[in-house]
């Protein structure tokens, strides 16, 4: 017994378990219908081996106090009900879940930047974010999710108001019993203050890393290192592992300069960019201990018809992006 230990602990030295455990994970697109084994069999032949699942509650602005959720003219897989056959399915073929509700803001305003007018109303706010998060803690529960997201990019909400996140999060746990996480974004991580109730440092790792139209892999390696100095030392303060809630880049060129950037709708198809990026993060962070792996950004159920050649989006699917995906995450 003695010797299996010695041997268990120096594994753990090496980084063995450390690597045999990243979560190798994709976004999962929400649609209007169920799912089955062959909206699963593209994740299993990247190697994906975890799923977000992303409902959404909306508000009407950024100073609306209300959300609203679980509603009839939502996708199918946004609802209580589509959620657990999403995940039924998922666990039926082997792949892990983790659960992430999120805000959206009528009109597409950012959610960092919602922020309520008068006390009165971030009570009201905070009574309503509070109900549909527990909501889906109760459904995270119900599924066995692995990791339970308890937020989304809500810098002024984080920072305001850290009593009640403090405060929600010991409600949540009372509720849900798996792993917790917060999904901060890029340039928030380092102000959240509740980093030590959680169990991963959750980060949507879209960086600025280069302005060049097609940067080499080496040239986002080196962008990537005034970022991942900071990240370490969030991370050994907090002695968290940090889980990229989200990563990913549209194949376009200049990808890496705005990675976040959804709206441009003209700019250059480029496939060698996407590649090259999705390369350089993974270099950068899969083979740190400290770092848990993380959730590309995303995934369409219909695997046919997405991505494509033509298709300048995050997704990578039907692009050489995939089969890169497939051989990092095989590793």
């Amino acid at each position: 017994m003695r010797q299996l230990i010695t041997i268990l602990i120096a594994f753990y030295t090496l980084g063995v378990f450390g690597q045999s455990q990243k979560i190798n994970g994709v976004g999962f697109v929400s649609v209007n219908d169920s799912i089955s084994k062959q909206h699963i069999n593209p994740l299993i032949n990247i190697n994906a081996n975890y799923v977000a699942i992303n409902p959404f509650g909306f508000v009407k602005g950024l100073s609306n106090p209300k959300v609203s959720y679980d509603s009839n003219y939502q996708w199918f897989g946004e609802t209580s009900n589509g959620i657990k056959q999403y995940a039924k399915q998922f666990k039926k073929h082997g792949l892990k879940i983790m659960l992430k509700p999120q805000i959206w803001v009528m009109h597409g305003d950012y959610t960092g930047h919602i922020k309520m007018k008068t006390e009165k109303d971030w009570l009201a706010f905070e009574t309503s974010y509070r109900a549909f998060i527990l909501h889906f803690a109760r459904i995270a529960a119900n599924i066995q999710a692995d990791i339970f997201c308890i937020g989304v990019e809500l810098e002024q909400f984080t920072v305001l108001r850290l009593k009640f996140w403090k405060q929600l999060i010991i409600d949540i746990k009372k509720i849900y019993k798996g792993k917790l996480t917060y999904a901060a974004n890029w340039d928030e991580y380092k102000r959240v203050l509740f980093w030590d109730q959680l169990d991963y440092i959750g980060i949507d790792a879209y960086f600025p890393l280069s302005d060049a139209k097609t940067p080499s892999v080496s040239a986002l390696e080196k962008g990537w290192k005034v970022h991942k100095i900071v990240i370490e030392k969030v991370q050994t303060y907090y002695k968290k592992p940090i889980l990229f809630t989200e990563f990913g880049y549209r194949s376009i060129d200049f990808s890496a300069k705005q990675p976040w950037d959804s709206q441009v709708v003209k700019q250059q198809i480029n496939h060698q960019a996407q590649q090259n990026a999705l390369q350089a993060i993974y270099n950068q962070f899969w083979n740190e201990k400290w770092f848990a792996g993380g959730f590309l950004w995303k995934w369409f159920p219909n695997h046919a018809n997405a991505g494509g050649s033509q298709n300048n989006r995050f997704t990578p699917q039907n692009k050489p992006a995939e089969n890169l995906i497939k051989q990092l995450y095989k590793k």
